[in-house]
């Protein structure tokens, strides 16, 4: 049996010397001192000022970073209220146009990798991108699609897949996508909400050594959404017979005319594309980010905190379900080559993804906690075992990484690597804390606040805490907020979700501490928080124990409030004991004693349940409140979709053991 995982607040990472000459951060520090007069000695006060002076922060990425267009704005913010913020009004841009300029790359360049356990590799080059976008575009247009039409995607992260959204974009249309394990009922969730016009799907797809045949759901989705005009089938499980999808039109067929010339100028918050909630409960919400938003915010972030340019090639594992895709695809934005990959990650092995970036001189490196933790237990050590000489950054997402986490990297892929831990979300499409190359990366720590995000943890009376957990908040707004929710015209449902218990404060949900350096720690989600005798815990801490333990796979964490009121309730800690491994008392005694140690006696639990499985969305977030609430006795169905769930039969052991305790306390049981 193991130790108590290491302590937070090493400094594993600080910036080379000459950081401010060689990075783009450093670039623009200097760009602001020589054009704007403005001189910062230190990250903190760039930060600070970029959050206090919002207009000529974000003024400042705009004429940086050379966005372009067709009529000038009128001033950076117009309306600086929560919700409401009006940002660049008078403006008319393009993000494709933005995407497909590609400064600093010439026709030739290979900008974009694809690897699938589907088909053989493809790369395009500059000119072979930009003729099949257009191309797509001449199709779509064709099919009747014009500026506000929706058209989305059932597609694997695939070229044709960034190719058919940066025509969608580059034509003022609305783009949106889900990954197709996605199953029926949760993509016309989805997709019927936004009425698309066209649809473009694969008809099946291999997931490591298994294929996955997709028509007969691909039918039942057409059926499902009654406002689509056309589908568009891209042949990729069988490649060699195109014709599997019954009156669709071929994806050669759409790319088969003239290129379309122009780019189409919408106003700065015209929708870009649509992304949905994980819809653990209800349907998922239809979340509009606008072209101006998201074309700053992806430059800024990108281009500034992670510092991609025209020699990187950037590569995150995501799927076209998740924002990080979206996020992917913005690497073009910057001048990077994208690299793509399509299956299972773990497939032959966990050194797959590692032999990928080694193969493709992969410059940065992005996936989520979960699997560097797994990478961690497995013992890899990639940088011994492969050719990372190129990679020079490692990203973070999807969880905390707990400190031992971040050990493993540098310890296992490279010492000198800058590994950003990124934290932020799908209704903003982005990280707002995160890296910057300026400031040192601590053992379990998020290294800053984002620039232009002004994150603040606020205490239960709504004051600023630093230093102890707190609500994580925006208390000034971001150019990538949501223009709005999809069939949502008085802005109620928006208003619900992000700004009710705080007016004019943008509440985000995570639990989160800042240290007194500017650093941060995520702590969980603030409704998973549990609170006993009298103090709350966040959920990360305990899985940065319970999962540092070998003979641990997984765990998720609850507190049951007593309903009465009279007691403390009742601390439960489910666990996936790992190969080989079984969850004996023994092993139950050990956790606690860890937990005890390394923690407090408060965090120890009053029980230790062994589950084949945690569930967890799609993008690998574990469901703790749709479990608290199917132990508390809600309904499943209504307390968690089985379709926003990765593996749906991750859900049969909690249903069954809240069966189970309400047979115990002589009730029904409900949750069955």
């Amino acid at each position: 049996m193991t130790t108590a995982p290491a302590a937070a607040g090493e400094v594993l990472w600080t910036p080379p010397r000459d950081v401010r000459e060689r990075s783009r951060m450093g670039h623009w520090l200097d760009w602001l001192e020589r054009e704007r007069g403005l001189a910062f000695a230190t990250y903190e006060e760039a930060w600070r000022w970029s959050v206090t002076d919002l207009e000529a922060f974000w003024s400042s990425i705009w004429d940086f970073f050379d966005v372009r267009s067709e009529t000038p704005y009128e001033r950076p913010l117009n309306d600086r209220r929560m919700p409401g913020a009006r940002w660049f009004p008078g403006a008319r841009i393009n993000y494709a146009e933005h995407a497909l300029r590609l400064d600093g790359r010439s026709g030739t360049d290979v900008v974009l990798v694809a690897h699938s356990q589907t088909r053989d590799p493809v790369s395009l080059t500059a000119d072979e991108l930009r003729d099949q976008v257009a191309r797509a575009q001449t199709g779509l247009a064709r099919l009747g699609v014009g500026p506000g039409d929706r058209v989305v995607g059932y597609l694997p992260n695939i070229p044709e897949a960034h190719v058919a959204f940066l025509a969608t974009a580059r034509m003022g249309a609305i783009w949106s996508s889900c990954a197709p394990e996605l199953g029926v009922q949760g993509v016309v969730d989805r997709f019927a909400q936004v009425e698309p016009m066209v649809l473009l799907t694969v008809d099946g797809y291999r997931y490591g050594a298994k294929s996955i045949e997709r028509t007969a759901e691909v039918a039942a989705i057409r059926q499902g959404l009654p406002s689509l005009r056309a589908t568009v089938a891209v042949p990729y499980l069988e490649e060699a017979d195109p014709g599997r999808i019954p009156g669709a039109i071929a994806w050669q067929a759409l790319l088969a005319e003239t290129p379309a010339t122009g780019f189409e100028p919408v106003a700065f918050d015209h929708p870009l594309y649509i992304l949905f909630s994980s819809g653990t409960t209800g349907l998922p919400k239809p979340i509009i980010h606008g072209h101006g938003g998201i074309l700053l915010e992806h430059l800024k972030a990108l281009g500034l905190h992670t510092d991609l340019g025209p020699q990187d090639r950037f590569f995150w594992f995501t799927t076209t379900s998740w924002m990080m895709w979206n996020y992917l695809v913005s690497g073009l934005l910057v001048g990077a080559t994208v690299v793509l990959f399509d299956g299972d990650p773990a497939s032959p092995d966990l050194d797959a993804l590692w032999r990928l970036a080694a193969d493709v001189e992969v410059s940065y490196f992005g996936t989520s906690a979960p699997f560097l933790m797994a990478c961690r237990k497995a013992g890899l050590a990639p940088g011994r075992d492969v050719d990372l000489s190129r990679l020079r950054g490692v990203g973070s997402t999807g969880a905390p990484l707990p400190a031992d986490g971040y050990r493993w990297v540098y310890a296992s892929v490279r010492d000198d690597v800058h590994l950003g831990s990124l934290s932020g979300g799908t209704d903003l499409c982005t990280g707002f804390v995160g890296q910057s190359p300026l400031v040192p990366v601590w053992a379990g720590e998020i290294s800053c606040r984002m620039l232009g995000a002004k994150v603040e943890a606020f205490d239960e009376h709504g004051g600023t805490v630093i230093g102890t957990p707190g609500e994580l908040v925006l208390s000034e707004p971001m150019p990538s907020m949501p223009v709005g929710f999809w069939n949502d015209p008085d802005a109620s449902r928006y208003r619900a979700a992000y700004f009710a218990d705080y007016p004019g404060i943008w509440r985000h949900g995570d639990w989160i501490t800042i240290t007194e350096r500017g650093s941060c720690v995520i702590t969980g989600r603030s409704d998973a928080t549990l609170k006993r005798g009298g103090v709350r815990l966040g959920t990360a801490e305990f899985y940065a124990v319970v999962e540092a333990l070998p003979e641990v796979a997984d765990s998720l964490v609850v507190h049951l409030e007593d309903k009465a009121g009279h007691g403390p309730g009742e601390l439960l800690l489910f666990v996936v004991a790992a190969e080989g491994h079984e969850l004996d008392d023994a092993l139950r005694r050990h956790i606690s004693a860890v937990l005890r140690t390394s923690l407090s006696p408060r965090h120890v639990p009053d029980s230790i349940v062994a589950v084949a499985a945690i569930p967890r969305t799609r993008s690998g977030k574990k469901l703790e409140v749709p479990v608290k609430r199917i132990l508390g006795g809600q309904a499943a169905e209504s307390a968690a979709s089985r379709e926003a769930v990765a593996d749906p039969r991750s859900l049969d052991a909690f249903v069954a053991l809240a069966a189970q305790r309400a047979e115990r306390a002589g009730g029904s049981a409900t949750g069955a």
